[in-house]
């Protein structure tokens, strides 16, 4: 009997290794993976800069803590300030994390205005921001809430993409709206643009803060640095993770000077947080998402790989509902249960990720070509004509 705690549906099948957009078992069967650690190797697998960076750093220092400068730490904060909404950044290792960051800094932005009494967020069903308990309570997802009962109070749920349904849920206790501008675990839900403009003019009208939740659809994955950068709606507070450290422990919460304000220090911490190893590793990963021509990269074989799936469901009516998502972010909406399918796909040598509501995630790195999209095509039909 296995010692590991039994929370992950885990196959059967060991991955030794990972060359760019493919992983390897020990006995060297080939998988492309168009899972990417669940959105996670942005960059894919032993990207050599992001190796030699995280090499290096090993040789000169894994761990001071934040009671002294760390290397490569202002750098990255000062890139991300840079190309971002952002004025401050705080790093941590992990989205949950992150979002945790964000939820304390609405609390503790009222408090320091005058209003302790605002401390209410306005969440979205069909969301997840993590596991923590705070997080889980934020979210929609029945399956990861179950069995913890009862949850934290200071949280109301609204319909995602239904702006009426956010406004009916604002009160004077009200202190944020948080979403995620594309619901992964949800399901690949698009947040509309209108959506998105609407959330803000609320946020302005009633005093509130506009946190955007991109721990998956950020970094990157739509074809732009952040997802909201496309709808041009400015969040107050954005946690990230995921592709930022490209399988590296590494998440960002970024927010403006307004609400940064508020945390003094003390206010919060975190012992591994911005250590050395995250830092090379992060500045790595932004070398090449900064380079010229990535994200267009990006939107351009996102393009071509969506047109291939919705071919797909033309081909297949039985067996397929839609395509969702934008960029590299796709979910393919199965008409009976997925996870047999994603099962067959594994076995051919295609690595995919559930989502809920009968949702197979396509999620893969961003530096992927024209003929990889091909392969997993290929693999995906092939193997759709078996799925009776």
């Amino acid at each position: 009997m296995s010692a590991l705690l039994p929370v992950y549906r885990r196959s059967n099948i060991i991955m030794s290794r990972g060359e760019g957009v493919y992983l390897f078992s020990p006995e060297g069967k080939r998988y492309l993976d168009f899972a990417s650690g669940i959105a996670v190797n942005a960059l894919g697998h032993c990207h050599p800069h992001v190796v030699a960076a995280l090499k290096n750093q090993a040789e000169l220092l894994w761990h001071c803590s934040n009671m002294y400068q760390v290397p490569g730490l202002n750098r990255m904060a000062e890139r991300l300030v840079e190309v971002s909404f952002a004025d401050k950044v705080f790093f941590c290792n992990s989205g949950g994390e992150a979002v945790e960051c964000g939820l304390k800094m609405i609390r503790k932005y009222h408090d320091a205005t005058g209003h302790p009494e605002r401390y209410r967020v306005i969440t979205m069903e069909g969301g997840f921001h993590g596991r923590t308990l705070a997080c889980i309570s934020a979210g929609g997802n029945d399956i990861a809430r179950k069995g913890y009962e009862p949850l934290m109070d200071g949280f109301d749920r609204a319909e995602f993409n239904n702006l009426a349904s956010v406004e009916a849920a604002i009160g004077p206790e009200t202190a944020a709206i948080l979403v995620e501008p594309i619901q992964g675990e949800g399901g690949v839900n698009v947040a509309t643009r209108e959506f998105l403009h609407g959330l803000r003019s609320l946020s302005d009208r009633h005093g509130l803060l506009l946190f955007l939740d991109e721990v998956q659809c950020g970094m990157g994955r739509t074809g732009a640095l952040f997802a909201h950068e496309q709808a041009e709606a400015k969040p107050d507070i954005v946690s990230s993770a995921k592709g930022i450290g490209n399988g590296f422990p590494l998440a960002a919460c970024l927010t403006t000077d307004a609400v940064a304000s508020a945390m003094t220090p003390g206010s919060h911490g975190s012992t591994y947080g911005s250590n050395p190893l995250a830092m090379a590793v992060g500045n790595a990963v932004l070398d090449v998402m900064l380079a010229p021509g990535f994200f267009a990269h990006v939107g351009q074989i996102g393009s071509y790989l969506k047109a291939g799936l919705e071919k797909l469901v033309q081909r297949f009516p039985d067996q397929f509902a839609e395509v969702r998502g934008t960029g590299l972010m796709l979910g393919l909406k199965t008409r009976k249960p997925h996870y047999e399918f994603v099962d067959q796909l594994r076995a051919a040598g295609l690595l995919t990720a559930p989502a809920e509501n009968q949702v197979i995630r396509i999620v893969p790195p961003l530096i992927i070509e024209p003929s990889h999209v091909d392969e997993a095509l290929e693999i995906l039909q092939v193997t759709a004509k078996k799925w009776s």
